[in-house]
């Protein structure tokens, strides 16, 4: 850190006025919102609408033989159940809190919360038809619930693709400050910098310790110290508070809390002090009438650790049965292009430090290391990536599986014995683990994974810093539909071969 040599401001000392960008000249966040919001609800009233109406046509004007009907339900009928009920639709949305500023643009878990929100009001609309309220087509309810669901999901997806062009003009960013200057507070800083569609405009530092104007690196410095926090929040229009607990005792920690907690016009955010470290759910139970916070020691458990169960199992068998006279063709091939074993089993961690082989199909020569030992320049790039783009042990037929992930086709027998599953961080080895240092014990509260958000980033074109980022973004927001995305957006990876080495 060093001090900056710039003017004095007069109300803050010596610091450079945070950068706004155009978001001076935008409309206000309130006004912004509220268009964004009164948009949705117009947005998913039509689409629903439109879901309903596309339902009847598909149900009983296709003529689709299997859904041939020789009575044809009148349409005025199911028009006017549908105008009916589209409010309830919206009231049941909102109470899933899906107009809420908090959840809107979330990503996966907002396609959660339409999942969770759509499946609750068609249960209740059968629930009404068993108590004989209404009867209605079982086979137009099924593609209704589909079709609400599909295209709910991609209207906000298309949605958050917009606002995240728009965030590049100064929309939807709330003025963010991070109380604390410390470790913490500065990989803090450098987390919300480099995730650009958070919708946080960071504009710097409070800190106790250090001076007004001091230069904590990424263009950020602090801005004073905590008996100006209210005036800085005043004169930036600070939206966010993000408290980095380490930096602070406990009294200015209740101090800040009593002050701004409960305020309307800014939100406080608190960091557990081990955010580096904690990433499965915090429990909190009290003993001798005393809260105490429990970690668990998994990610997922109860219905999650199911779904994932599910859908690994429930993808898996099918995908062994498609492509195994692939994998009998590609053991062939290993087996004829170069001497030695079909399977290579890697030595790797699995879930809460299990150890385990991952297997692959073999792509290098046997005598790898008398080879390697021949090209000393390459040992040191192995060390630090764990990767070589031009690795002279890989075989001919192990550059083609490398290419289209191929070699990786035999864990899914991994994923049958539970010790991987399809989506997860990637695997690493024993040895690895002291370069993940502090972030090891987060990546081992799932299962490894076949496929990941590194895999759809780039593979090995990613620094292995880059790598640790994307996975433990990956265990700290995983859902089912992220899952679900990551599985999707595989196979174009996987085509394109970038970064496959």
């Amino acid at each position: 850190m060093k001090q900056s040599n710039l003017s004095v401001d007069p109300w803050v000392g010596p610091v450079p006025k945070p950068r706004l960008g155009r978001l001076t000249l935008t409309l206000s966040k309130s006004t912004q919102w509220r268009w964004l919001i009164s948009s949705l609800l117009l947005t998913d009233f039509v689409l629903i609408g439109l879901s309903f109406r596309l339902a009847y046509w598909i149900r009983f004007e296709l003529n689709i033989p299997i859904f041939r009907l020789e009575v044809v339900p009148q349409l005025d009928f199911y028009q006017a159940f549908s105008l009916s009920t589209l409010p309830v639709w919206i009231a049941v949305f909102a109470l899933f809190g899906l107009y809420s500023k908090n959840t809107l643009l979330g990503g996966t878990k907002e396609y959660d919360l339409i999942f969770r929100a759509t499946t609750f009001v068609m249960f209740m609309t059968v629930v009404a038809g068993f108590l004989d309220v209404f009867v209605l087509s079982r086979g137009w309810l099924v593609i209704v619930w589909l079709l609400t669901l599909g295209s709910l999901i991609l209207g906000r997806f298309l949605l958050r693709r917009m606002v995240y062009r728009l965030r590049k003009n100064g929309f939807f960013l709330t003025p963010a400050l991070i109380i604390g200057a410390n470790d913490e507070g500065c990989l803090l800083g450098e987390q919300l910098l480099r995730w650009h569609r958070s919708g946080l405009h960071l504009i710097g530092y409070v800190d106790e310790k250090l001076p007004a104007g001091t230069d904590v690196g990424n263009s950020l410095y602090v801005l004073g110290g905590l008996d100006m926090l209210s005036d800085i929040i005043r004169q930036f229009k600070v939206g966010e508070l993000v408290l980095a607990t380490s930096a602070l005792n406990r009294e200015k920690m209740i101090d800040i809390f009593q002050q701004h907690g409960m305020s309307d016009e800014v939100n406080l955010r608190m960091s557990s002090g081990l955010f580096e470290i904690i990433t499965t759910g915090l429990q909190v139970k009290e003993l001798a009438f005393v809260p105490l916070v429990g970690i668990d020691k998994v990610r997922l458990t109860g219905l999650n650790e199911f779904l994932k169960l599910l859908l690994d199992i429930g993808l898996t068998v099918p995908l062994l049965i498609l492509f195994s006279p692939m994998l009998l063709v590609l053991a062939i091939g290993i087996k004829i292009d170069s001497p030695g074993p079909i399977l290579h089993r890697r030595r790797v961690m699995g879930l809460n430090g299990s150890k385990f082989d991952a297997f692959k199909f073999r792509t290098m020569r046997v005598n790898g290391d008398e080879i390697l030992a021949e090209h000393p320049e390459l040992l040191d790039e192995l060390n630090k990536t764990h990767k070589l783009k031009d690795d002279p042990r890989v075989t001919r037929m192990g550059r083609f599986l490398r290419k289209f992930s191929l070699d990786e086709l035999p864990q899914l027998f991994n994923v049958l014995r539970r010790e991987m599953s399809l989506v997860g961080p990637r695997m690493i080895s024993p040895p690895e683990m002291k370069q993940y240092k502090k972030w090891g014990i987060n990546l081992l509260t799932v299962r490894p994974g076949i496929t990941g958000l590194w895999q759809v980033s780039g593979r090995s074109d990613l620094s292995y810093e880059r790598r640790v980022q994307l996975d433990m973004h990956y265990v700290r927001n995983w859902s089912i539909w992220l899952d679900l995305w990551l599985l999707f957006q595989t196979l174009p990876a996987v085509i394109r071969g970038t970064g496959a080495y």
